[in-house]
């Protein structure tokens, strides 16, 4: 069975991922092989760097619509929205092997420089940021928050490989060849910044220690003593956007 076949599984789509639908206005439509993704932009200021959130499972970017862009637009960034196919309007269904090539048409979809963009992903958000700074290693910078730094063991909480038609080796190398991320993240070397909570009962606090080893370039670490895997935004929120406000200054510096 090829790694395609096997991360684009049904079983895989079924037991991992929560979509559910959930409509913005005027949508950005990224067009991909398959699907039509209803992404949102807000734009503050067409010369300034603009952070591309991709959310978590479960959620959608309506979920963000009203207040996020609104509090990134205040930290002087434009926020893009990414929508996951099969998620809120877009079309397709949820798949791991064709959301992962998905980024590549939704980063450049946004029509700017490279180096002006900051890649921040929440929870399974973060594969697809982090396949986005392999693919754009020269982005501005990227923020991980409640990250998984092992796909495969999140895998294989749900489902065993003989489920899937694999055998344990091949569904490895699946998750591998499609995203390394050890070796995407020794090898990016613009700043990161990784929040989590201590006792994130989802994905272990150890996802962000063992990310922020990985590190090729200067990492920020901030793991929050309070709240957990959903509500880490709304118990720490001054201190979760002081965070990224100063982040989001020092790529401007």
């Amino acid at each position: 069975m090829r790694s395609s076949e096997i991360l684009n599984h049904p079983i895989i789509s079924e037991r991992y991922f929560f979509p559910r639908e959930a409509t913005v206005p005027q949508p950005f439509w990224v067009e991909c092989e398959g699907a039509r993704l209803a992404c949102a932009y807000h734009e503050v200021d067409a010369e300034a760097h603009t952070i591309v959130h991709f959310h978590g499972n479960g959620e959608v970017v309506a979920d963000y619509f009203d207040g996020f862009p609104e509090l990134i637009g205040r930290m002087g960034c434009n926020c893009f929205l990414a929508e996951l196919r099969g998620y809120g309007g877009s079309t397709g269904s949820p798949q791991l092997g064709k959301m992962l090539e998905d980024v590549q048409q939704t980063i450049e979809a946004i029509g700017q420089p490279h180096n002006k963009l900051i890649l921040f992903g929440r929870s399974v958000g973060s594969l697809f940021a982090i396949k986005a700074a392999e693919l754009f290693p020269d982005v501005a910078g990227l923020i991980l928050e409640s990250a998984i730094a092992d796909p495969l063991q999140r895998l294989l909480l749900r489902m065993n490989p003989e489920e899937l038609g694999a055998t344990p080796t091949e569904l490895t190398e699946a998750v591998t060849q499609a995203i390394d991320i050890q070796h995407i993240m020794t090898r990016f070397t613009k700043p990161t910044l990784i929040m989590h909570t201590r006792h994130d009962g989802l994905v272990d606090v150890s996802h962000a220690e063992q990310l922020a080893k990985w590190c090729g370039g200067p990492v920020q670490i901030e793991i929050f003593p309070q709240g957990s895997h959903n509500d880490i935004m709304f118990v720490n929120g001054s201190q979760y956007f002081s965070l990224i406000n100063e982040f989001l200054d020092s790529l401007r510096d």
